[in-house]
């Protein structure tokens, strides 16, 4: 694939790996998408896929759980500056894959994946360090009370992120899956003929689940919307849903992996990355409700117009 690389068509070509603009944070402009599309290029030219750039940050983000596990500072750092190049990885991934228009749901699941497998090197490795340490065995409790806490956050982020690419950018930008269409399709699979693909399917199929589940208001829009709009999302709702939408999206990226990471990071050089696992379970979890409250209360709204507006049968 030939790459324009001046320096105006590397910017358009750059801003064409972002999901959206305004989904993507501060640091993401200005230090996880330059690096990632840099690496991109590179494993383009190597020939490497979606799937195997993310195997590779998986690898590097589950060694950066391990060394949070010494309580000795220099390993710790070792492990925060490998934590960045798997993120800078999980970023790569993705932007290869918009890049060499090889996009598809398995990638998706895989990197989804990779990024539940090194969080739970980290939850794991600071429980393990404790215990070491003499701690109460409730803080292995604790860790798994957090880490089911950061797998319920990242699911409503993501799927929030998705409705919002749905309902604003059009439906081929976003990954906004139903359980139900999910769940057919993994009855149609065998574990026989195609254990990977059926494994994978489970996967997603149970977060598919987990999103619907703490998002009914979205999913009974965006079922309302492909039925009575088949064809282009209205304008009129594009519009509704970004004005209502745009002042959430700065407190769902404090539940995205950036804020996780500086909170970590802040933890471990002072000494008490115990405090991640009270912050998961109180601050972020408080925040959780009240963003899905939020969107409850704008996907409430969105299906009474959409009703009012819909066109005679």
């Amino acid at each position: 694939m030939a790459i324009d690389l001046t320096p105006g068509a590397a910017s358009s070509t750059i801003e064409a790996t972002y999901k959206s603009r305004e989904l993507e944070g501060w640091i993401d402009i200005h230090f996880y998408r330059k690096i990632g599309f840099s690496l991109a290029i590179f494993f383009e030219k190597l020939r490497m896929t979606p799937a195997a750039v993310s195997f590779l940050g998986c690898i590097v983000g589950v060694i950066a759980g391990h060394l949070y596990y010494y309580r000795d500072l220099s390993a710790n750092i070792a492990g925060m500056l490998l934590h960045i190049g798997a993120n800078t990885l999980d970023n790569a991934d993705g932007q290869l894959a918009r890049l060499t228009n090889r996009k598809s749901r398995t990638g998706r699941i895989i990197d989804s994946l990779a990024d539940h497998l090194i969080w739970v090197s980290i939850y794991v490795h600071l429980a393990l360090r404790y215990l070491a340490e003499g701690a109460s065995p409730g803080v292995a409790f604790l860790a798994l009370a957090a880490g089911l806490s950061h797998a319920l956050q990242g699911a409503a982020a993501d799927y929030y992120r998705n409705g919002y690419l749905y309902f604003v950018k059009g439906r081929p930008r976003a990954d906004l899956d139903s359980f139900s269409i999910l769940r057919e399709e993994y009855r149609q699979h065998s574990w026989r003929r195609e254990p990977w693909h059926k494994f994978l399917l489970a996967l997603y199929l149970n977060f598919t689940w987990q999103q619907e589940m703490l998002s009914p208001g979205l999913e009974r829009l965006h079922w309302a919307i492909g039925r009575d709009f088949p064809g282009e999302i209205p304008i009129w709702l594009q519009t509704r849903y970004h004005d209502s939408a745009q002042p959430m999206l700065k407190w769902w990226r404090l539940l995205m992996t950036n804020t996780r990471m500086l909170l970590l990071f802040l933890l471990l050089l002072v000494g008490r990355p115990v405090w991640y696992f009270w912050l998961e379970l109180s601050a972020f979890n408080v925040l959780l409700v009240y963003l899905i409250l939020q969107q409850e209360r704008l996907s409430r709204s969105l299906l009474e117009l959409a009703a009012a507006r819909r066109e005679p049968a």
